[in-house]
């Protein structure tokens, strides 16, 4: 049957979540044994391969769409970025592909990164399946370095007949809780490839004659539901805890931010209900959410601190407010680099000088999915590093619904990518 997804390096499943939404399922391809083990556990059919090897004539005359994420360490600004000195071997590597001539064993033998040639891989599958005029559809997705390459596959795929669109997308300007910034391809032989319209933006825009609008950035607060932009959100009082009693996180905690929530130590919203998604219907189940009781009042002279997100350990870390969209995720060799510090008002800033500052917190895995649009239940297998590594590297779903809905023929309901529960 035509009508074969194929997600190409499809680790824990930021692609099939979105396909799963939107009532379409995939086939992923993936080698790392935790990734599957998630995948598993969220029931995606999934092939435990190296994309590298596996054979594309199983999937020929079968496929529809084609989604493709290869591993970005080689080009992240996490890592070495040794894939930018390879560059041009892969650049070789795409050309001889998109030719019919296999010259990747040559190439990788002068590669600084072995994982750099990975990014010319798609072109492999694609050019096999052009044979019978599959696919309908690409979507490719990696950080922004990796742009340049993305532009040669564009007028390969424009020769083979291919309406094809690339550039660079903010993730926030679809709803994600996070300023993610990735180089997307996108190509079609049915249909103009365009990128979806932004639906929100730094600032919202109201309705007008040149359009309907955006909603304002989605703040982290918002997505983990810790507090609506008329409450203070999760605050620590000077001293530690609620009427400044002891510290609820003590020196070499390991308690996460969402462990303060559940001690009464922050302000929750009240209106926290999570409306049934379009999914959860389908499978007859039922999603709801408790608000939590709020905090006891502080009955003493303190300050509250308020919390940000430190995105990593490095020394140039994007560090935000509660009340913004988290900087780009990313996990190194550490299992937990991202940490919400606390610090007080600045109109009570010279007065806590003196006041112990609460510990930072380390983020939760739940937490960091979330801030990448994964549901709050996602099965994160393995062990911190593992989940994070998973968490970090994933397409944020919910970008990956509006950049298929199109393709798909289908419409995009946010609601259907309820997070906090």
């Amino acid at each position: 049957m035509r009508g074969l997804v194929l997600d190409l390096f499809a680790g824990p499943g930021g692609w099939s979540h979105a396909l799963d939404v939107l009532g379409v399922r995939d086939v992923g391809l993936e080698w790392d044994d935790w990734a599957c083990r998630t995948r598993a556990a969220a029931r995606l059919r999934t092939i435990r391969t190296d994309v590298a090897l596996y054979p594309v004539h199983p999937f020929v005359g079968r496929t529809r769409g084609v989604l493709a994420s290869p591993p970005c360490q080689a080009w992240s600004m996490a890592g070495k970025r040794l894939g930018l000195l390879d560059q041009p071997l892969v650049h070789t590597a795409v050309a001889d592909l998109a030719a019919g001539r296999d010259t990747r064993d040559k190439l990788l033998a002068s590669c600084r990164d072995a994982r750099s040639l990975l990014a010319a891989e798609p072109m492999r599958y694609l050019h096999a399946l052009n044979a019978v005029g599959e696919p309908e559809w690409v979507v490719m997705e990696e950080v922004p370095d990796v742009l340049p390459l993305w532009r040669q596959y564009a007028a390969i795929l424009r020769a083979w007949g291919f309406s094809v669109w690339t550039g660079i997308l903010n993730a926030a300007d679809y709803g994600v809780p996070q300023t993610r910034k990735r180089a997307i391809l996108l190509a079609s032989r049915t249909r103009t490839a365009e990128p979806p319209p932004p639906t929100h933006a730094r600032y919202p825009e109201p309705e007008s004659l040149f359009g309907p609008g955006r909603e304002q950035w989605v703040s982290m607060a918002q997505a983990l539901g810790w507090g609506a932009t008329d409450r203070p959100v999760p605050t620590v009082c000077a001293g530690g805890g609620p009427g400044g009693g002891p510290e609820p996180f003590p020196s070499g905690s390991r308690k996460t931010l969402t462990d303060a929530r559940d001690r009464g130590t922050w302000t929750p919203r009240s209106d926290n209900a999570v409306r049934p998604s379009r999914r959860a219907a389908r499978r007859g189940a039922v999603e709801s959410c408790t608000a939590t009781a709020p905090a006891p009042a502080c009955s003493c002279e303190t300050h509250r601190w308020s919390w940000s997100l430190r995105s990593n350990n490095q020394a140039h870390a994007t560090v935000r407010p509660m009340s913004e969209p988290a900087g780009t995720l990313f996990f190194g060799h550490r299992a937990n680099e991202c940490t919400w510090i606390a610090e007080p008002p600045a109109a009570q800033r010279a007065e806590a000088l003196s006041a112990p500052v609460p510990d930072p917190i380390r983020i939760s895995a739940r937490e960091a999915g979330l801030l990448q649009t994964f549901p709050a239940d996602y099965p994160w297998a393995g062990n911190k590093g593992a989940q994070f590594s998973q968490i970090g590297n994933a397409v944020p779903p919910l970008l990956a619904g509006h950049l298929l809905a199109p393709h798909l023929g289908v419409s995009l309901d946010s609601d259907d990518f309820t997070l906090a529960a």
